[in-house]
Order: C-alpha cells, then structure tokens, then sequence
C-alpha cells in the first residue's frame, strides 16, 4: 500500500512540472476565432429634381402651330457621400432604384409627349380652316405642365398645375396631385393614411365647412356658388388633386370640376394638427408626423 502511495505521488508531481505556467500580467491572452462581423447596408438617400422638357412645331411657311413646356419631378438615388447610384451594388441600392424606377415612369409619360402629335395635326387642320375662311388664327396651341415638390425623408408629394389651350373658346386649367410612398415604393390615395373612413369623413365635413363659409363671404348660399351637387363632390375629394407641404394637406378643385368656370379653381387647406387624430400609424410615419 505505501509503494502504491510513492507510485500516485511521483506521477502527480511529474505532470505537473510539465505544466507551463502562465503569468496573466505579462503573457498574451490566448488566440480566439475572428468572428464575422455583421455591417449594416450602407444608406441611400432619394433626392427629386425638377428638369423642363419643351418642344414646338411649325408650319411649313414658319406659322407656329404647337408648343409644349413641361416642368416635371425626377428622383434619383445617391450614397451616403452624395455620389450618384447608376449601378446598384447592394440589395439595398437596387432596391432604391427600383423605387425611382417607379417614380419617374409617371412622369416619363409626360415627358415623352405622346400626344403631342396629334394635337400638331389638329393645329395644322384648324390653320388651314382659318386661312380657307379667311379668320384670324388664333394659335399656336399650347400645353404647359408646372410642378411643386414636397419631400420628406418617406414622402415624395407633387402638385401641378396643367395649362391647355387648343383653340377652343378659352384656355383650360387642370389642378394635380401625386403622393409617393418612398418606403413601399407607391403611389397613395390620401385616404390609405387612415383606418376605416375616419379621414375620409373628417375631411369631407372640413371641406363642407370651408365651402359653406365661402359661399357666406360672396352673400351666397352653397347651391348658389358650387354646383347643385357639390356635396357628393367634394364627399369624393381623394379623386381630385390630393397634395401635401409644410402646412398641411391641399384638396383642389379644377375649373368646372366643383363650380363654374367663372368661378374658378377652388383650393382647399387641413393643417396637420387637425389630420393627426384621424390617421393611422402609418399615416404618420409617412407624412413625418410620428412622435
């Protein structure tokens, strides 16, 4: 028994003078495995522009027949150092370009002209009716787009207004509105921004308030200065020209869309303050109302 006894002890010891001993003050920590490192997708940021496309046409003798001038959006995407994204290098900018993709073929439509073929045909027909029955002619005809942008750091809002004149007996005036949805990717009816109809009908009875307010400032009573109709009207006031800026929300009407042409475009404002309650949460993320 004591043999085995030496035996056991004189192991022990022998192990551990084979242990080297480690001074924690001076030695290095022991080596760990590099893990990798998750970066976060370098951000982008949307930027709109506004560029003018124009274009005329002429007669043969030099007579101005049609012209054009259209001021119009254009979004782009550029990095974090502010240089332009052509070439998408990650999901994150490909993505972005997707989004201005979008954006831009609404406006691409108006830029192309289309129709402005057709509308130098019918310019050349009613010069040549006026030369055979000797009248005045009255051209050249023209169309003229101007646009506003309102933007935010989720929110792309334009308002335009469209100037027609195409010989008729005055020219037209066409109020608009696009709202683009930078996170999604979409163009929005106001009335998304809310739940069930709480917008909807908060709306609809400002803008009856309005309306009914202006009519009392001319000694007028509704039916008098809007049209018969003017309430379902302006009860379908997200189909008319929705568009946002630092105030609030504008509804317009074009001439003759909500009273004679006489009476002009009518312009409605709601101030933010008065549009919060009856918004969703993501209502007011986009519209950068969130707290």
């Amino acid at each position: 028994m004591t043999k085995l006894l030496a035996l056991l002890m004189a192991l022990l010891l022998t192990a551990c003078a084979n242990i080297s001993e480690t001074n924690v003050k001076s030695d290095p920590p022991p080596e760990v495995s590099a893990m990798p490192v998750q970066t976060a997708p370098a951000p982008v940021h949307f930027t709109v522009e506004t560029g003018v496309w124009e274009d005329a046409a002429s007669a043969e003798d030099g007579t101005p027949l049609a012209e054009y001038t259209f001021t119009l959006p254009m979004l782009s995407v550029c990095r974090e150092d502010g240089t332009a994204v052509e070439t998408a290098e990650t999901e994150t900018e490909q993505k972005a370009l997707e989004t201005a993709a979008v954006f831009n073929e609404k406006f691409g439509k108006w830029a192309n002209a289309e129709e402005f073929g057709e509308i130098v045909e019918g310019a050349a027909e009613h010069l040549e009716m006026c030369r055979e029955w000797e009248m005045d002619w009255v051209g050249p005809y023209t169309l003229d787009l101007d646009c506003s942008v309102y933007q935010t750091e989720q929110m792309v809002s334009v308002s335009g207004v469209y100037y027609s004149f195409t010989g008729g007996a005055h020219p037209n005036t066409y109020l608009l509105g696009w709202n683009f949805d930078l996170d999604t990717g979409e163009f929005f009816d106001a009335k998304a921004l809310s739940d069930g109809t709480a917008l909807q009908d908060h709306v609809t009875e400002e803008l009856l308030r309005q309306a009914h307010c202006r009519a009392s400032e001319e000694d007028m009573v509704p039916e008098e200065m809007f049209w018969e109709d003017y309430e379902s009207i302006i009860a379908d006031w997200s189909s008319y020209a929705v568009s946002f800026d630092e105030s609030g929300m504008s509804v317009a009407f074009s001439p003759y869309e909500l009273a004679a042409y006489a009476a002009g475009a009518q312009e409605f404002t709601l101030s933010y303050e008065g549009l919060v309650p009856h918004l969703n949460q993501r209502g007011q993320q986009v519209l950068g109302l969130a707290e």
